[in-house]
């Protein structure tokens, strides 16, 4: 017959995610999928969490384990010289004695003010909580890859929006110089050109810098080695336009409901405060009596003891007296003819083995412990575990207020990207229409080329600026659905 699984055993949460061993990277540009399971995977910090999870569980098995009965054995060697008292005769002696002490104790905690079983559901509550902190872990790590990994993309979308720029303002030089050599515009205008278009090739520096950066972040987030950043890409999906997603949702109270539900962090506080709770329960079992019952068995060895051996030899020995009457009274006469036959002893150390079985004692005992007055240290520690429970109860209400705030600032941030957007495409379509017209009066010298490098450089701050509100809409549009509890996809 096998046996049975225990109660505790059947009802304990899952196991903790072990420590993984970082895996292999993809190759080929990265998903954003790809990059936050790798960094869930490799990330050290969520690593860190799932060894506190681990550290947890082995809190909580040992509290379950202190159920069990204790089991001690013990053994000792030692040498008395000069004067002392024999351990198992207890006789004063002056000689030297070696002494062997052996005893096995063991011990069950019948009640303890209901200690252990609080420990036990407090623990259980502290590693419920350790599992949400690795979740909690992996998202604020997916958030972090996400924004990373969108600021690549802003990074490489600006790239690509200066090349254009700069091919533009190159053409523009060739148009230039033709229009110079026919006479039709003057030799300033193709200076001005060719300013332009080293201002153009400044800009590509700083965008091909930001850019460099972002790869950087992203691959730090990762923890990839920093020589991977160099050939480290990503693919670039086709993202819709803010202007043409629906309308964002202003209901931020489903939202935040939604949120406090799922969000492992308002969870794991909760559980906290639970945990806290089950802190003050086993502070206030330091008021209530303890009873154990103890059960030992000890034997011992002494080289001083001794012991009687009959030789097989005997002496008769003297009967005595023998009384005679005279007229003076009786008178004592030593017996000559009659004698006891007494055995004669040998007195030798008794041996190791028959003194540890005679010397064996066992002992029973139930201890009960009445707590009375131990300097006020169990009030105290009630008392520092009511406050406990409060502080837990605000760091969750603090906890449900960030989140609040996060869901209510994202919301802004979206929609004022939002906004942004549109009033950048409305500023674009009016420059770029500008910019048409001041091109056709400078190629036909109608126009200076400063004026025409003005309505040109409008019209570049206004696509940055388009560019960056658009990216910046879809990060906090993916923060909001992130809390709404769909998935980070692009």
């Amino acid at each position: 017959m096998g046996l049975s699984t225990p109660t505790w055993a059947q009802n304990r949460p899952a196991a903790p995610p072990a420590a993984a061993v970082p895996q292999a990277a993809p190759t080929g540009p990265w998903t954003l999928q790809q990059a936050v399971d790798y960094a869930v995977q490799n990330n050290l910090q969520v690593r860190q969490s799932q060894l506190q999870a681990e550290l947890s569980e082995a809190t909580l098995r040992q509290s379950r384990l202190s159920q069990l009965p204790t089991a001690n054995a013990s053994a000792s060697q030692s040498w008395n010289y000069g004067t002392n008292v024999d351990p198992l005769t207890f006789q004063f002696q002056n000689q030297t004695t070696r002494a062997n002490n052996f005893s096995a104790t063991g011990q069950l905690n019948i009640f303890s003010g209901f200690q252990v079983r609080n420990s036990i559901k407090r623990n259980t509550l502290d590693y419920e909580a350790s599992l949400l902190d690795i979740e909690q872990a992996r998202n604020d790590l997916s958030l972090t890859v996400a924004s990373a990994y969108l600021q690549l993309l802003l990074g490489e979308e600006l790239v690509r929006s200066n090349q254009l720029r700069i091919n533009s303002a190159q053409q523009q030089i060739e148009r230039t110089q033709k229009l110079l050599r026919a006479g039709s515009v003057p030799e300033s205008n193709l200076a001005d050109a060719r300013a332009q278009l080293a201002t153009d090739e400044l800009n590509l520096v700083t965008a091909q810098n930001q850019r460099d950066l972002a790869r950087l972040q992203l691959v730090q987030a990762l923890n990839l080695e920093a020589a991977r950043a160099n050939d480290f890409a990503v693919v670039v999906p086709n993202l819709p336009d803010p202007d043409d997603q629906p309308v964002l949702d202003g209901d931020l109270a489903a939202t935040f409901e939604t949120a406090q539900s799922t969000q492992p962090q308002v969870r794991a506080a909760d559980l906290r405060v639970r945990s806290a709770q089950r802190s003050e329960e086993v502070s206030r079992g330091a008021y209530y009596p303890r009873l154990t019952f103890g059960a030992s068995i000890f034997s011992g060895y002494s080289s001083a003891r001794i012991a009687r051996k009959l030789t097989g030899d005997s002496t008769i020995v003297p009967a005595g007296f023998i009384y005679q009457l005279t007229p003076a009274g009786p008178i004592q006469i030593p017996n000559q003819f009659a004698g006891i036959l007494q055995p004669r002893f040998e007195t030798l150390s008794e041996g190791f083995g028959s003194q540890v079985k005679n010397n064996l004692g066992k002992q029973l005992s139930f201890n009960l412990n009445i707590p009375i007055l131990n300097g006020w240290q169990a009030r105290t520690n009630v008392q520092r575990s009511v406050i406990g429970v409060k502080q837990a109860e605000l760091r969750a209400a603090q906890t449900r207020l960030q989140l609040r705030q996060t869901i209510q600032q994202a919301y802004a941030d979206a929609l004022a990207a939002q906004r942004r957007y549109a009033a950048n495409k409305r500023q674009v379509e009016a420059l770029a229409t500008a910019y048409r017209n001041a091109e056709i009066r400078f190629n036909n010298g109608l126009m200076n080329g400063t004026d025409f490098n003005i309505a040109k450089n409008n019209l570049t701050a206004a696509e940055s600026g388009m560019i960056q509100a658009k990216y910046e809409f879809i990060f906090r549009r993916k923060v909001l659905d992130f809390y709404q509890g769909k998935p980070l996809t692009l």
